[in-house]
């Protein structure tokens, strides 16, 4: 039986929160949902929250994973990191990671992005 898409974004989030843990980040919450954006993980790095966006392909037909973080898909992201931050209160430096995985690899992007 072939998995849904929610199963394997699901199984895609739990790689990578558990990869980044083992390179020394601590966890603080998994999908974060606002009004016009979602956080996949929320990490902290020491005292930097960040901000991190999985995505997993199996296939790169429509480009790779790194391409599907669009400028749109980015300005989501920083729209619920400034919900985040503004709900919780906190004003911590922040970056914006990338998880990839495609092809059985695993590649982290450490400031994929900036706000």
């Amino acid at each position: 039986m072939s998995k849904n898409i929610a199963d394997i974004g699901a199984e895609a989030e739990q790689a990578a929160a558990d990869y980044l843990v083992g390179q020394g980040l601590q966890l603080v919450t998994r999908n974060f949902h606002c009004r016009g954006g979602e956080i996949d993980l929320v990490m902290r790095d020491g005292a930097t929250l960040v901000f991190v966006e999985v995505r997993a392909r199996s296939r790169t037909d429509y480009g790779s994973a790194a391409e599907s973080i669009t400028p749109t898909k980015q300005g989501r992201i920083i729209l619920a990191a400034r919900h985040y931050l503004a709900r919780h209160k906190l004003d911590a430096p922040c970056r914006f990671d990338a998880v990839l995985l495609q092809a059985g690899s695993l590649r982290w992007l450490r400031a994929a992005f900036e706000a």
